[in-house]
């Protein structure tokens, strides 16, 4: 099986000033062409460690994807670094230098000098043309060594902004990819998520399902929320939704309404739309959340308030249905300093309140409240028939 490691470079990831979202394009790229993704590292812009990061990865993996650093000044390392890697020099390269003057003519302006760095790229490399920036990337081929059975390998140098690095990659990577390493295979994952039960309590019902080797079946915990994450891998993908969709159903069998929705579902989309079902209207209040609950449910004029106790929370809710008319009401209040939180909820079968404490990071209770809160909302509209 064909696997990658990929490695974004950029001290600006490092001290947190941009958000590497490369990484995720390019994995789930990948996951689409049946590649394995083993690691994924970020380094600064620093040639030895960069370089050592490559040789560190072609050890493991067939692909080597980088992403950044090919610009035209000292702090774009990625040509150098790449170069030292796999033990060659760097070299000048004409057609990639006219590639850079034909994208610069395009704004009406001439190449400066340090723009010719852009044309170097490691002795014996694969020129790639950038369609839509100013830095050439290159494909490195590495030969199998004598003493491993293993295939040819390959350091791919990407840019590092994002709209750049996505048109190189389809235009030109995917192709190189899919005929270089004979790809013909596609993974496909699909994420069904689950609010009511801990990750612990859910790991007990699947766990045997979490022993599979293809499908594969891991469990990720969120702030109120489990995701159950199914992947498998065959030649196509109708092969792959089918092997999915026979784990799904066991999944969804033992775990029931625990399970509110899958991939891009969110638990209060699910929940609106089951009230909306209904024909029904929905009143929000909340206490000490600074306005989160009406945020998830996009409720603009959802009243909120500071310091409340659980009979205030009910009156409050009470004013606030009568006043909007509404066919039911959640209310919640959240108390910081005994980490607890409580809810209270109208419907047309009459009045309910919940309180319930919590364990985990205190800035994370508000968001753990109203996770809970909406499921309670949710299974308690799916109850009333």
């Amino acid at each position: 099986m064909t696997s990658a490691e990929i490695i974004t470079i950029g001290t600006e990831i490092l001290l947190g000033e941009i958000v590497d979202t490369n990484t995720r394009y390019l994995a789930k790229s990948l996951r689409g062409l049946g590649v394995d993704l083993y690691r994924t590292i970020t380094i600064g812009d620093n040639e030895d460690r960069i370089a050592s990061a490559i040789r560190s990865s072609i050890e493991r993996a067939d692909i080597v994807i980088t992403t950044g650093g090919l610009g035209p000044t000292i702090d774009d390392p990625t040509r150098e670094a790449v170069a030292k890697a796999v033990g060659v020099e760097t070299e000048f390269r004409e057609d990639l230098w006219e590639q850079v003057v034909e994208t610069i003519a395009r704004y009406g302006r001439k190449p400066s000098e340090n723009q010719k760095r852009q044309a170097y790229v490691p002795r014996g490399a694969i020129g790639v043309r950038n369609p839509v920036g100013t830095a050439p990337c290159f494909i490195v081929e590495i030969p199998p060594p004598p003493d491993r059975d293993q295939g040819v390998r390959a350091v791919i140098s990407l840019p590092g902004v994002p709209n750049e690095m996505e048109q190189v990659l389809h235009e030109s990577v995917i192709p190189y990819l899919q005929k270089r390493f004979n790809l013909n295979e596609v993974i496909k994952v699909r994420v069904l998520h689950c609010a009511g039960l801990g990750e612990g309590m859910i790991d007990e019902k699947i766990a045997d399902l979490e022993m599979l080797s293809n499908p594969t079946v891991g469990l990720a915990a969120h702030t109120g929320v489990v995701d159950v994450r199914i992947a498998a891998k065959a030649k196509n993908e109708g092969e792959a939704n089918a092997m999915i969709d026979g784990v799904e159903s066991q999944v969804r069998e033992r775990l029931g309404s625990v399970v509110f929705g899958a991939d891009e579902d969110t638990l209060a989309e699910v929940t609106l739309n089951l009230i909306a079902k209904r024909g029904w209207t929905l009143a929000a209040i909340e206490f000490d959340l600074n306005g989160l609950l009406a945020r998830t449910l996009r409720l603009p004029h959802a009243a909120s308030f500071s310091n409340a106790s659980t009979d205030s929370l009910m009156q409050a809710l009470r004013a606030a249905r009568a006043e909007s008319q509404a066919d039911i009401a959640l209310g919640v209040s959240v108390q910081h300093e005994e980490r607890a939180a409580e809810m209270a909820m109208i419907t047309p079968r009459g009045e309910k309140t919940h309180r319930i404490t919590y364990g985990g990071p205190p800035r994370s209770l508000p968001y753990w409240a109203v996770n809970l809160a909406l499921n309670w909302l949710r299974m308690t509209v799916e109850e009333i028939k």
